[in-house]
C-alpha cells in the first residue's frame, strides 16, 4: 500500500514562489505515474500537473502551464511541484496522487483516475 505525505504548504504572496513536496512510502514508487491535484471546498478536484513514472513526460493544466513545474526523484521517492508567479486563484488545498495507469490516460478521468492520495496541504495566496 502506497502512502503519500505532502509537505506543509503555506502562505505565499501573489507573484511569489512555493515548492510543494510529496514523500512516498510502501509500494514501488518508480512504478507509478504521479500527479498533483487541487480542490476547493464544494468543488471537484482539479488536475494540476502529472509526471510519468520515469519522469520523461509531464502534463499540465492550462491554468498553470508555464508557471508550475512537476518533478520527481525516484531514488528519494519524492515528487515535487514548483510553483512560480503564483496567482490568487492558485490558493487551494493541494493533493499528491499516484496512479498505476499511464498518466495520459488516467488524467482524463480526473481524480477518479488516481489510485493513491495524500491528505492534502493548504496553499494560501496573499494579494
Amino acid at each position: 500500500q502506497v502512502q503519500l505525505i505532502e509537505s506543509v504548504g503555506g502562505l505565499v504572496q501573489a507573484g511569489g514562489s512555493l515548492r510543494l513536496s510529496c514523500a512516498a512510502s510502501g509500494g514501488t514508487f518508480s512504478g507509478y505515474d504521479m500527479a498533483w491535484f487541487r480542490q476547493d471546498p464544494g468543488k471537484e478536484g482539479e488536475f494540476v500537473a502529472g509526471i510519468r513514472s520515469n519522469g520523461d513526460n509531464t502534463y499540465y493544466a492550462d491554468s498553470v502551464k508555464g508557471r508550475f513545474t512537476i518533478s520527481r526523484d525516484n531514488a528519494r521517492k519524492i515528487v515535487e511541484l514548483q510553483m512560480t508567479n503564483v496567482k490568487p486563484e492558485d490558493a487551494s488545498v493541494y493533493y499528491c496522487a499516484g496512479t498505476r495507469d499511464p498518466m495520459h490516460r488516467a488524467m482524463l478521468a480526473g481524480s477518479r483516475g488516481m489510485d493513491y492520495w495524500g491528505k492534502g496541504t493548504l496553499v494560501a495566496v496573499s494579494s
